[in-house]
């Protein structure tokens, strides 16, 4: 099976053929995926070189031009460092682009620290009016970042596309917006966020648990988290391929009329200064199978006793 970024160019590339409205802006990482594309859409592809605000730059003038402009490269270099760029050259100017990451928390260990961003989605969330897609398998990345690149009838949706080497072993059909359910419990609600499912539904077999899965969570499907807890209980754990604890407010906010705990489990703060490999690290951040076990099910067992919510407010 390809990877995730195995697909991206081939798929954007074939955009590129269909739409004259598409552009690809890259800074040298990525590049030789698209020298075909190059080589017939020269107008259309642009490489700025190892500068990462000009990078976001370019981008941003090619959407004021009306172009939808699709911006790759790895994640600490697409989010983390130009993001006053994507801050006002996007969000500022109320323009719209596509930015495609690769590498995600830890996917090169051997790159070092500098080739992680475990924070680029809680980073984004500062900013309004970004939908995040955080793909599982190589097939629902291909969907998302077709639904992406055509996202708006003006095209100018700022979208951001994560992008992993680590992959469910089967795709799930995914709408880049909905959160689906793949198990049903009464005991609490797991939210799997993208590349995370195999390993919760591994970690919960045989738990009274619903499974929720997430790969469009911005905006976040309070509705289906809602819905899921009417019957399963309103303990409710995250699972996030990124920083622990980054979606636990959306959560929060989602059932904010009603008593309910959630623990956020993802990649920790604290930095682990050897390389590694990738198993490795997601086990020592305690998301593997078994050590999410433990947690979700020291969780579930720590509940207490609290007096019926009674009728829940509509959201407004």
């Amino acid at each position: 099976m390809d990877t995730m970024r195995e697909r991206f160019a081939p798929v954007v590339t074939r955009l590129l053929d269909e739409d004259p409205g598409v552009a690809v802006v890259l800074a040298e990482i990525g590049r030789d995926g698209f020298a075909e594309a190059e080589r017939r859409h020269p107008d259309r592809v642009v490489n700025v070189g190892i500068r990462e605000q000009l990078l976001i730059g370019t981008g941003a003038g090619l959407a004021l031009t009306g172009m939808r402009p699709v911006i790759h490269t790895f994640a600490s270099f697409l989010v983390e460092r130009p993001f006053e760029q994507v801050k006002l050259d996007l969000g500022h100017q109320d323009v719209g682009a596509v930015l495609v990451s690769a590498a995600a928390s830890f996917d090169w260990p051997a790159g070092g620290y500098t080739h992680m961003a475990p924070g680029d989605v809680a980073l984004l969330d500062t900013l309004d009016g970004w939908t995040v897609h955080v793909p599982g398998h190589p097939d629902e990345a291909e969907t998302l970042l077709r639904h992406a690149i055509g996202a708006g009838e003006g095209k100018d949706d700022k979208v951001y596309v994560r992008l992993s080497v680590q992959s469910n072993e089967r795709a799930l059909a995914v709408d880049g917006q909905r959160f689906l359910t793949v198990r049903e419990g009464r005991r609490g609600v797991v939210v799997a966020v993208g590349p995370m499912l195999d390993a919760v539904l591994a970690a919960t077999e045989g738990l009274d648990v619903t499974v929720l899965y997430a790969t469009t969570v911005r905006p976040f499907d309070a509705g289906a988290l809602r819905r899921a807890t009417e019957a399963a209980g309103t303990d409710v754990v995250l699972v996030e391929p990124y920083l622990a604890g980054t979606s636990t407010t959306a959560a929060n906010d989602a059932l904010a009329d009603v008593p309910h705990r959630v623990l956020g489990l993802g990649v920790g703060r604290p930095e682990l200064r050897r390389y590694g490999q990738i198993e490795e690290h997601v086990t020592a951040h305690g998301l593997d199978a078994p050590s999410l076990r433990k947690r979700i099910s020291d969780f579930l067992d720590t509940r207490v006793n609290r007096p019926a919510a009674g009728p829940r407010l509509t959201p407004a």
